[in-house]
């Protein structure tokens, strides 16, 4: 019986051996391969600097700090993402206050955005949802009129672009996930972009327990360095193991990102002629790196989405539903109530993510398309 995964992360002996060569080197944990990582991330993005980090969860949570968001302040941002998104405003002690989605792109409405604004908002976190880029000036221009931060939660979308430039280079605070479901992995880690020189250095220093030289420096000094402990700060650090990996796959994302396009347009082009079917809008000046292919079933389909979903593991074809809503998750709804947001409700509920990964057979593309179009139409 066929059996087509949702996803699968492309490694090979180049990664393999990446990681073999760390292991044999003595250096093992944060050091010289992820300051080689960061630096080479920084230049594909176009920032002046990255800092790595043990998950894409710990860059938002630093993201946070570094803005100064703390207790009772409120970070509007999408109940529709991973729960980390709104777990990483809570972190801190602040309040998620969750807006509405586009339903065309699954990502944060910056007209429902602005009505939430309070006068004890601090900040708008943004999510460029399955590697769609979101409306980032839009959302610059409604920050500086109304004197908050931005942050971007980038967990999907390193290699996607906004405008002529790359995800990441916008604005001061980018954070990005190497999860294996991503287009690049390095087994877990995160990445924090930015070109403020302040913001950097408080983000190194915060992922290392606060600590005042890194072990790195004192592994190279030809003094006797004794390090200071300058506040309270974290064990957010990314190995030199899952850096090794990161800077091979760096390399090949470029191409990883093309053939998840070709395979993205594929299905859109043999699906677009099915009625109950709304596909994704790649709107002009913005490139999606396709991390997830999702579509929604209108309430027209002679199936509910649930049905489609189990039709099509029952001729070995992997499926997930639509992007969670953290707002109605246990862990959301004892903490702030029973919330109605109908449109992300509805985008949730209708939504569900077909297969996408590289190398993937175009056999296997074919399968799943018509297997849709024989349940469907």
């Amino acid at each position: 019986m066929i059996q087509i995964p949702i996803a699968r992360p492309y490694l090979t002996e180049e990664e393999a051996q990446a990681a073999y060569d760390v292991i044999l080197s003595g250096w093992i944990t944060q050091g010289p391969k992820v300051q080689e990582f960061e630096e080479k991330f920084a230049s594909y993005i176009g920032s002046a600097y990255a800092v790595a980090v043990s998950s894409c969860t710990t860059a938002l949570h630093l993201a946070m700090v570094v803005s100064g968001i703390g207790p009772g302040d409120e970070v509007i941002c999408p109940s529709m993402s991973f729960i980390a998104t709104a777990n990483s405003i809570r972190y801190s002690g602040a309040i998620p206050v969750f807006a509405e989605v586009d339903p065309s792109t699954f990502n944060i409405d910056p007209d429902d955005t602005e009505k939430r604004i309070t006068g004890r908002t601090k900040a708008i976190l943004i999510v460029h949802q399955m590697g769609m880029p979101a409306d980032i000036d839009r959302f610059k221009e409604i920050c500086s009129r109304h004197n908050l931060k931005l942050i971007e939660d980038a967990a999907c979308a390193i290699g996607s672009g906004y405008k002529g430039a790359k995800i990441g280079s916008h604005s001061d605070l980018v954070c990005f996930s190497f999860h294996p479901r991503k287009v690049i992995s390095t087994g877990d880690g995160g990445m924090i972009t930015t070109s403020d020189p302040g913001l950097y250095q408080r983000l190194k220093l915060l992922r290392q327990h606060g600590m005042s030289v890194s072990d790195q420096a004192r592994h190279q000094s030809k003094s006797v360095i004794i390090e200071q402990y300058l506040e309270l700060g974290y064990n957010y650090r990314m190995t030199d193991i899952q850096a090794a990996i990161g800077i091979k796959q760096l390399e090949k994302l470029d191409w990883l990102v093309e053939e998840r396009r070709k395979i993205a347009h594929h299905y859109i082009e043999s699906l677009s002629n099915i009625p109950c079917i709304d596909l994704p809008l790649e709107q002009p000046g913005y490139i999606s790196n396709y991390q997830s292919f999702s579509i929604n079933i209108t309430p027209e389909a002679p199936c509910e989405r649930n049905d489609l979903m189990q039709k099509l593991l029952n001729a070995g074809i992997s499926t997930r539903r639509g992007i969670m809503t953290a707002h109605r998750e246990p862990a959301y709804i004892s903490y702030s109530g029973v919330i109605s947001l109908p449109i992300t409700e509805d985008t949730s509920d209708r939504s569900l993510l077909l297969p996408l990964y590289v190398p993937m057979k175009i056999e296997d593309v074919d399968y799943i398309i018509r297997k849709i179009r024989e349940i469907l139409i």
